[in-house]
């Protein structure tokens, strides 16, 4: 990362949940730094408890049709939890919850919105209608029975993006209050210079422009969707957007009515009855001068809301005790997401069950074949082990969230977080992934570790996609915990590279949050051993060294880090 970038973002990451990331490099990561991999006797013969079988049975358990998709406060969702809990206690671990139980609960609002068939848009003397489901999906973002937005002024905001690190603000001051703004998905990606250049940041989810226009005091707010910028297709928006929306309890601050997405063709619909181009606009937000630009277009959303304050749903926590006094009471975090989509819309064939099976029954096994290898260990590492399978992960990351709000001991006791979310299901690799390529020390024991496999870490294959800030390890990350989020990477060893990269595409596409997610044909568990063992050797190092790895010098979740261990305990 520029030292300038740096430096600028710290406060903002902060107050703001993190916007910077390191700049591209070379893509295999060196070790750098000087940290050696240090590990105990009987290391690789308790990594070898990670088997083929172990983890096939549980992807197959916890993707089930028996379990219906897992989705937040159902009967999958609690059969879920149970299996894991009863797994865990199986291969000796202990709860780890603060009460002593197995379950941290996650007190949840279900919010289901019942939006028009259509969205009307008009102008003085033309109107548009915007067909729900296929032209738009939008979901409420207020936990009340019923939300209008009437007679609001659409203004179109670029990229909805103030980052003065990068001297980038869409706003320009501009007096937005209860304005519905349009704006564009992803950040600034054709400059190497600005914004990481193809590295998507935190500026480029569509959590930040929801939270961005919270901040500019809207009224609602729209996501222009493109395949390209969103990193899939509109069939994730539309089944991810729909039905039961889970939310923590909402606090007293300021909110939005709704948060929107519309496809392209739609977009381009709208603008034109206000006389605009959308291609024009899209090239005016690509400067640094461009200001908002009001639409001449009003629109009102009306719609009624199923609130169920009486959701539930539990992070499941098992514990391998450390066996040094003096550092037994510091965690090393792996971490899971055990929920998934539950039961939605069918697809073509009908099937209206979301299995996920890579996502995240798999990363759920890793984990479990981790606490299997951890109890295997002739001697219990010198710090504690968790094991944190997390709940809601669909819905915003929720039980994450709700964990690094409320953890088990203070964040700056915490050592290190490695998560795993979709594991390796295409077979062994040559290369690993690493997911926000420049960011913690703990890469540099990876490069180590993928060395006893003869594999080399390369840096993340889709980086415009910003994956680090969609999965667990953010929530650690902005409490100042080093996380590490790698994947196999996609130079297959029995097919090669551009095999691998299709696989990767293919599955995407096709089977990505869609009931399609099951265990097929092209499965292969050999990666998902091979990286499970990886994430053992790294976090058994952290767990027994003196001096624990930290965030890269510049890194934007440094200064938490650094504050975090200056207020830690005793």
């Amino acid at each position: 990362m520029r030292l300038r970038t740096a430096l600028a973002c710290l406060s903002f990451a902060f107050l703001f949940a993190g916007a910077c990331s390191g700049d591209g490099g070379p893509t295999e990561t060196d070790a750098g730094g000087g940290l050696e991999l240090d590990l105990p006797a009987g290391a690789d013969e308790a990594a070898n408890a990670i088997e083929e079988a172990t983890l096939r049975s549980i992807v197959e358990a916890l993707s089930s049709d028996e379990m219906a998709g897992r989705g937040p406060s159902t009967q999958g969702d609690l059969d879920a939890r149970e299996y894991i809990a009863d797994y865990l206690a199986s291969v000796g671990a202990q709860p780890g919850a603060a009460d002593g139980s197995w379950e941290q609960p996650l007190g949840l609002i279900s919010v289901t919105a019942a939006m028009p068939e259509t969205w009307k848009f008009r102008t003085a003397g033309e109107s548009v209608d915007l067909t729900w489901w296929d032209e738009y999906v939008a979901s409420s973002a207020v936990q009340d029975d019923a939300a209008a937005v009437e007679d609001a002024e659409l203004v179109f905001v670029g990229y909805g993006i103030t980052a003065p690190e990068e001297n980038w603000d869409d706003y320009k001051g501009a007096d937005l209050t209860g304005k519905v703004l349009l704006m564009l998905n992803n950040d600034p990606d054709w400059d190497p210079g600005m914004f990481a250049g193809e590295r998507r940041l935190y500026y480029g989810r569509w959590t930040y422009k929801y939270e961005s226009a919270v901040r500019q005091g809207a009224a609602g707010a729209i996501v222009i969707h493109t395949t390209p910028s969103a990193g899939y297709g509109f069939t994730v928006v539309q089944n991810g957007w729909s039905g039961p929306q889970f939310q923590l309890p909402a606090g007293d601050g300021p909110k939005i009515a709704f948060e929107g997405w519309v496809t392209e063709d739609a977009a381009r619909k709208v603008v034109a009855i206000g006389g605009h181009d959308l291609a024009e606009l899209v090239a005016s937000a690509r400067s640094r001068d461009f200001k908002p630009v009001p639409l001449g277009i009003i629109t009102s959303l009306a719609f009624t809301n199923e609130v169920d304050r009486n959701a539930r749903s539990a992070n499941v926590l098992g514990l391998i005790p450390g066996s040094d006094p003096e550092v037994a009471d510091e965690l090393v975090v792996y971490t899971a997401h055990h929920d998934h989509m539950g039961i939605a819309k069918p697809d073509e064939d009908g099937d209206a069950i979301y299995n996920g099976a890579r996502d995240n029954a798999s990363g759920c096994a890793t984990v479990m074949g981790l606490a299997k290898a951890f109890a295997a260990l002739p001697d219990a590492p010198r710090r504690s082990i968790l094991f944190l399978l997390v709940g809601a992960e669909e819905q915003g990351l929720l039980g994450s969230k709700w964990y690094a709000q409320n953890p088990t001991v203070h964040p700056g006791k915490i050592a290190a977080n490695i998560n795993i979310d979709s594991a390796a299901i295409f077979g062994a690799a040559r290369d690993v992934a690493v997911i926000g390529k420049g960011k913690s020390e703990l890469e540099e024991l990876l490069v180590q570790a993928a060395a006893k496999q003869d594999r080399v870490v390369v840096d993340e294959p889709f980086p415009d996609k910003g994956y680090y800030y969609r999965s667990d390890q953010f929530n650690f990350a902005k409490i100042g915990v080093p996380a590490l989020y790698f994947k196999a990477g996609t130079d297959s060893i029995e097919h090669g590279q551009e095999w691998g990269r299709q696989a990767e595409d293919r599955w995407r596409a096709e089977r990505y949050h869609q009931p399609g997610d099951e265990i097929y044909d092209e499965w292969d568990f050999g990666g998902m051993v091979e990286d499970a063992r990886l994430a053992f050797w790294v976090g058994l190092h952290v767990a027994n060294v003196d001096e624990t790895p930290g965030w890269k010098p510049g890194d934007e979740f440094e200064a938490i880090r650094e504050r975090m261990l200056a207020e830690r305990p005793d």
